[in-house]
């Protein structure tokens, strides 16, 4: 048994999961997490989501055991208010209300009083101020609230019920700026612990220390993002020195003992030559053949041994590097020339029938490989405009200008569709590519041999986003500009990394919707256009 801080809240001792088609997730993990926030990051796939469910009970471990002492709340990634379900039905609070309200009522029976939590109104409240839903109606259905305020209530909810540990699976995704500023600031003033799945580096830049799950198990990095990426750049670094330093002393070894076989090879020969020409006298001769014989008995174990620990040092140096595939690409030139018009919106409007207008007399020009980013609160009409700029939709007044081949990327990347295999549907977008260039340019975005005959429904958030940059960016006619909308939302921090690498040479112009600060800024956004919030009957 692993000796574990007696602090601790929850403790993995020995923990492993391989899946039911044996892959193997993490293996003999001894981890505690305590009154800390601990962001849990790692490759999509690495097994972030399962430890959470293991830990939980949903899934039973392979090996190894579970220990939670004191209450845990969850913040799941997918959240759907189950039919009928009120605002303080989502919050969990319907029940503990209801007592209250018996008794201001005069209703209230011996166990109501007993069990009442008299503070909770005064939680609830300033835990919905907290995320701004300091109005939300607890009685209202909460199938009408939005993506977004459904994340914010939950955590609200949750920071009012004050367990002892908070379990987040990306509690920011899909939120606007404001709200992941709201939802960074809440964990900020958390007090209890935390483990927090995310790929916001924002969110983790407030955690107290980041663990990170990889084929090499579980490393632990104090501190937030910042120092977590400086320390693991670090060890990369020290690992793949190590590996080169260790391949060094092998080569070293090899070559030394070839030069002392070699020598002794000659030693050999010379003493056959002699014993064939009679020159010296028999016992002398059988005495230098046992002395060589001896010696280079000692120096064949002396090599034989010199091998195995440089073998082993080798080894040891290559277990400490993560053998992984990353993504890494460079884009094609686009051939956009710097003073080309790209797109146009003059005085454009645009509403559906019947409703307020989304947008009203909105302007923008882009020209020659510029960046532009579209920033506003959920709902002020950001898909829209990107939709329009696509020619998805027209205006319903004003004129817009097309001037350059344009690539749109939606949140569920929809150019790809279902019914085909990862090959077949890029040949579909590219119908002038072979079986082998489609392949080929799969292979770039990690779909190699069998993975590009992968059916695209069965693909992950992550992966349909490689695979239609893929199918864009490496085909018949590579855009000029590139419209992507939230695109690092299904990326784990690695792959977000790659995307912003190849965007910040890409030579054409990009139009994009991000809540992700860092993104733009590492993509080299010039130009902002920020919308107005929706009026208030357009509010969700």
């Amino acid at each position: 048994m692993s000796s574990l801080p007696k602090s601790s809240l929850i403790t993995l001792d020995g923990l492993s999961y391989v899946t039911p088609d044996g892959k193997s997730l993490f293996d003999n993990l001894t981890l505690a997490f305590g009154p800390e926030r601990t962001g849990l990051v790692g490759r999509n796939g690495a097994g972030k989501s399962t430890l959470v469910r293991v830990i939980l009970g949903g899934l039973a471990p392979s090996a190894g055991r579970v220990s939670v002492r004191g209450r845990l709340g969850v913040l799941r990634q997918t959240l759907i208010p189950p039919p009928g379900a009120s605002v303080a039905d989502l919050l969990g609070v319907a029940p503990a209300l209801a007592r209250l309200r018996r008794i201001e009522a005069g209703d209230g029976t011996e166990d109501d009083l007993a069990e009442a939590d008299w503070s909770l109104e005064a939680r609830l409240a300033a835990a919905l101020a907290d995320v701004d839903l300091a109005s939300l109606d607890l009685d209202r259905p909460a199938s009408s609230l939005s993506g977004g305020q459904v994340t914010r209530a939950s955590l609200a909810g949750l920071v009012a019920a004050e367990p002892d540990l908070l379990i987040l699976d990306e509690p920011t995704n899909n939120l606007d700026a404001a709200a992941r500023e709201l939802v960074v600031q809440v964990l900020g003033r958390w007090k209890g612990g935390a483990i927090v799945i995310s790929h916001d580096r924002a969110l983790l830049r407030r955690m107290d220390r980041i663990v990170e799950l990889s084929g090499l198990g579980a490393q632990v990095y104090g501190g937030g993002y910042d120092l977590y990426a400086e320390r693991k750049a670090d060890a990369e670094a020290a690992a793949a020195r190590g590996v080169a330093d260790a391949e060094k002393e092998a080569a070293r070894v090899a070559r030394e003992a070839q030069v002392a076989a070699e020598r002794k090879a000659r030693r050999d020969a010379a003493g056959k030559r002699a014993r064939a020409k009679g020159d010296a006298p028999k016992i002398a001769l059988d005495f230098k053949a046992e002395r060589a014989e001896a010696s280079g008995g000692r120096g064949q174990r002396l090599a034989d041994r010199q091998k195995a620990e440089a073998a082993e040092a080798l080894a040891g140096a290559e277990s400490r590097v993560e053998r992984v595939r990353r993504l890494a690409f460079d884009l094609p030139p686009s051939g956009l020339a710097a003073g080309k018009t790209v797109l146009v919106f003059e005085d454009v409007d645009f509403g559906y029938p019947g409703l307020p207008p989304v947008l009203s007399r909105q302007s923008l020009r882009i020209v020659g490989p510029e960046r532009v980013a579209v920033s506003g609160p959920n709902g002020s009409g950001k898909t829209t405009l990107i939709r329009l700029a696509a020619g998805e939709l027209e205006p319903s007044s004003g004129r817009i200008i097309r001037g350059a081949p344009a690539a749109f990327l939606d949140q569920q990347t929809a150019l790809l569709g279902d019914d085909a295999s990862l090959v077949a549907t890029f040949r579909r977008l590219n119908p002038a590519s072979s079986e082998n260039a489609a392949r080929a340019a799969l292979a770039r975005f990690l779909f190699r041999g069998a993975m590009a005959e992968k059916p695209v429904a069965s693909l992950s958030g992550g992966e349909r986003l490689r695979a239609a940059l893929a199918c864009v960016l490496l085909g018949d006619r590579p855009p000029q500009l590139l419209i992507l909308d939230e695109p690092t939302n299904h990326l784990d921090l690695d792959s977000i990394a790659a995307v912003e690498d190849a965007l910040a040479g890409y030579d054409g112009a990009l139009l994009v919707v991000s809540h992700d600060r860092d993104f733009l800024d590492a993509i080299g956004i010039q130009t902002e256009i920020c919308l107005a919030p929706p009026p208030a009957s357009r509010r969700r």
